[in-house]
């Protein structure tokens, strides 16, 4: 692509007398010129690989108002690829580059025209740009897309699968729709940040420490928030209001200490990704993946056959029940509680190393988590986990699916595809597709 010299620079640049209309330049006799005039500087990008080069002796022409009509003046570009051939007055002109005069193996971009239509409004440098060397993008086939939409799919997927199984569990135990849920992902991503930015650890280090701070929260909030309102026997409303008021309050104290712009952290920012057959994935989507499979399969395992599993299986079943067979209920609750915002935290780590930190990254989030945990079962963790996959996949794939001719759904509003997926659902189905019909109201 062609880079012109801002006008600041030409001002800067000694400028000899003008040259006369029509007369050609050598390649070393070309600085910008004082007055009006049209200003070229040809420079080769060679496809973006290694520095831009100038492409000097390629000759130049400016005529009026159409190309072969009143010659205005006619320059070969110097050892900068620069030319500034002299104009009378405002008005519009034609800049032709004669093919001919470009040096062997360089050519126009593509199908880049060789003639630029130039309106000079102004006293000074008017730029005309020419794109030499600029690689050409080629169509992306439908199925390379499809795939890698299918993949980043099940990449965020999995992400929403994190934070809908804290949910999950939470709601399984204690009756509660936490819509403050949003905030704890939020948490774990600001976490990372902080430890990262704030004290210097890496990445990795940042994110661990992250999910140790969002279990500590959880601990604090059972403590502090819900086991004593649950002791007063405040009722399953007016926690959820209360929950909507505690997320108002977190999402403030985030934008205040935080900040409302936008921040990445100090590593994997910026990665290249490497083909494994159909598949392109960059080593932080891989880390992703793995993370995200290896502690849902934990938390799945421990759930099935630890002691603690098992009990917080039997107080999701019934409360009752279990108190009266020896469990102690509100440990049992409070260790949900350390779980479930664990799990949530790492759901906001992976997202900030798979995207960017900001103080609403976890509320735009929540939609989906709901979504997720209501599509697969109230309650049921594998149906937290099947809803999350689903959700992941048809907000990456329904902006490349057109049915019945209708076009595709906007990339800026494709989460609306899950949510209208989620409601026929219901409406078919409303337990969810793996929840029990007794869980309803």
């Amino acid at each position: 692509m062609l880079l012109a010299p801002s006008a600041a620079l030409a001002q800067a640049t000694p400028s000899p007398s003008t040259p006369a209309a029509g007369e050609a330049g050598t390649p070393t006799e070309n600085p910008l010129v004082d007055g009006q005039n049209i200003t070229v500087t040809l420079l080769d990008v060679k496809g973006g690989k290694g520095d831009p080069e100038p492409v000097p002796g390629v000759s130049l022409t400016v005529f009026k108002d159409k190309s072969g009509g009143e010659q205005i003046g006619t320059q070969v570009t110097d050892a900068k690829g620069r030319v500034s051939i002299a104009i009378p007055a405002n008005g519009v002109y034609v800049v032709t580059l004669d093919r001919d005069t470009l040096p062997d193996g360089v050519e126009l971009s593509g199908g880049a025209e060789n003639e630029k239509t130039i309106t000079a409004r102004i006293s000074g440098n008017n730029f005309a740009q020419f794109q030499i060397g600029a690689a050409v993008a080629e169509k992306v086939a439908y199925s390379e897309r499809l795939t890698n939409a299918t993949v980043s799919g099940l990449k965020f997927g999995l992400i929403i699968a994190l934070a809908a199984l804290g949910l999950s569990l939470i709601f399984g135990t204690t009756g509660l729709t936490n819509f403050g849920h949003g905030e704890l992902i939020t948490f774990g991503g600001i976490m990372t940040y902080v430890f990262n930015r704030g004290f210097g650890l890496p990445v990795i280090a940042a994110g661990v420490g992250a999910v140790i701070a969002g279990a500590i929260f959880g601990y604090a909030q059972d403590k502090l928030l819900w086991g004593p309102l649950r002791r007063r026997g405040t009722g399953l409303i007016a926690m959820m209001i209360v929950s909507i008021g505690f997320a108002l309050l977190l999402r403030s104290v985030f934008q205040y200490t935080f900040g409302g712009s936008t921040k990445t952290l100090s590593q994997y920012v910026a990665q290249g990704r490497n083909d494994y057959g159909p598949i392109s994935l960059s080593p932080k989507e891989i880390a992703i993946f793995v993370i995200a499979i290896v502690a849902i399969v934990v938390v799945c395992v421990a759930m099935m056959r630890t002691r603690l599993g098992k009990s917080m299986r039997a107080v999701s079943d019934n409360p009752d029940l279990s108190a009266s067979s020896g469990l102690r209920v509100d440990n049992v609750i409070t260790s949900v509680w350390v779980l479930g915002t664990a799990l949530t935290a790492l759901a906001g780590v992976l997202l900030a190393l798979n995207q960017q930190v900001n103080f609403q990254m976890g509320f735009k989030l929540l939609l989906l988590v709901f979504a997720g945990v209501t599509l697969g079962g109230l309650g049921t963790i594998w149906g937290a986990l099947a809803g999350s996959l689903i959700i992941g996949l048809l907000v990456e794939v329904a902006p490349l699916i057109s049915i019945g001719g209708y076009q595709p759904v906007p990339a800026s509003i494709k989460d609306v595809g899950a949510l209208v997926v989620l409601i026929l659902i219901l409406l078919v189905r409303p337990q969810g597709l793996l929840g029990r019909a007794q869980r309803i109201g």
